[in-house]
C-alpha cells in the first residue's frame, strides 16, 4: 500500500471520526478503509485509533502522529502546488553556462530583457568554453556550438553563426594576403583548441588543412592575437564585425561561400520541464532570428 495515502484517510478518520463516512467520502468501501489503517498501524508499531461500536478514538500516539501527519501533508501539498506552479511560470532560478565571447557580446542582452519580462526570475550564467555534464554541473541550459548524442539530454537549435576568416591589417601588409584556401598552409593560422580537429577549416565547402602556429581554447584571444598580427583566424561574424568595418582587420576569401555554424540550447531531457527553461529557449530561437548573423 502507499503510505501517504494511508496517512491522508488516517487524517480524514480521525476528523470524521468514522470510517463509513469516509469511505462513502473516497468511493471505497468500508472493508478498505479499514485495511489501510490496519496497515499504517502496522507499519509505524503502534496503536492510533481505539475503535468501539459507537465511536473512533484518538490513542495518545495517535494524537501526536495525527499532528505530525496533518504538518507533513500541508508541507507536502504546498510543495506540490509550488513545483507545478513552477511548470507553468516563469519563476524560481534559471541556471545556464555558455562561452565566454557569446556571454558578454551575444547572450547579455536577451538575458536582460528576459528577467524584465518575468520579475520573479533570477538568473545564474556559468562561463565555460569546455563542454560539461549537464547533470553533474547542476546546469538548466548549456549553449553550445553542438550538441551531445545522448538520449538523456535534448537539444535545439537557437541560431546560426557565419564563420569570418580575417587577419589584421598589419599581417597583412606583411605576410601578404591569401587569395585560394589552400595557401593557408604557408600562413601563420591561430586556430580553436576545442574544435576536432583543430587545424581544419571548412571554407568554401571544402575542409581546408591549415598550418596552426597558435592554438587556445578562449575565442576571445584568438581574436586579439589577429589584432595584434600574429596570425589569421576563423571565428565568428559578430565578434569581429566593428574591427572589420573600421578595416583594423581584413576579412579574408569575402566572395566564397559562408559557413554557418549553428548554436544549440542543450537541455536535460525530462517529462516534467520546468516553464522558465521552456519559455527561456523559446525566447532566444525568437530573439536570434530577428538578429543579423
Amino acid at each position: 500500500m502507499d503510505k501517504v495515502d494511508c496517512i491522508r484517510v488516517f487524517v480524514r478518520v480521525s476528523q470524521l471520526g468514522s470510517f463509513t463516512q469516509v469511505a462513502n467520502e473516497m468511493d471505497t468501501s468500508q472493508s478498505s478503509i479499514s485495511k489501510k489503517m490496519a496497515w499504517l498501524e502496522k507499519q509505524i508499531g503502534f496503536t492510533l485509533l481505539h475503535r468501539t461500536s459507537r465511536q473512533i478514538m484518538l490513542t495518545t500516539q495517535g494524537q501526536e502522529y495525527l499532528s505530525y501527519s496533518q504538518r507533513l501533508l500541508d508541507e507536502m501539498d504546498a510543495m506540490e502546488s509550488r513545483l507545478k506552479l513552477e511548470l507553468n511560470e516563469v519563476s524560481g532560478t534559471l541556471k545556464l553556462t555558455c562561452p565566454s565571447a557569446f556571454a558578454t557580446q551575444r547572450l547579455a542582452k536577451p538575458v536582460s530583457k528576459f528577467m524584465a519580462l518575468h520579475p520573479s526570475l533570477s538568473v545564474e550564467v556559468s562561463v565555460e568554453d569546455k563542454v560539461i555534464n549537464l547533470h553533474q554541473a547542476d546546469v538548466d541550459i548549456a549553449i553550445r556550438a553542438s550538441h551531445l548524442d545522448d538520449s538523456s539530454f535534448k537539444a535545439r537549435k537557437i541560431m546560426l553563426h557565419q564563420i569570418c576568416y580575417f587577419a589584421s591589417s598589419q599581417y597583412v601588409a606583411t605576410m601578404g594576403k591569401p587569395i585560394s584556401p589552400v595557401e593557408l598552409s604557408d600562413h601563420r593560422c591561430l586556430v580553436y583548441s576545442l574544435m576536432t580537429p583543430s587545424n581544419v577549416w571548412l571554407i568554401d565547402g571544402e575542409p581546408v588543412r591549415v598550418n596552426s602556429v597558435f592554438s587556445s581554447d578562449s575565442p576571445d584571444m584568438l581574436v586579439q592575437m589577429a589584432r595584434l598580427g600574429t596570425g589569421i583566424a576563423a571565428m565568428p561574424r559578430w565578434m569581429v564585425d566593428n574591427e572589420l568595418k573600421e578595416e583594423t582587420l581584413v576579412e579574408l576569401f569575402p566572395d566564397m561561400e559562408k559557413t554557418m555554424l549553428p548554436m544549440y540550447a542543450v537541455y536535460k531531457s525530462t517529462e516534467y520541464l520546468p516553464y522558465r527553461i521552456r519559455a527561456f529557449i523559446d525566447y532566444l530561437v525568437e530573439y536570434y532570428a530577428q538578429e543579423p548573423l
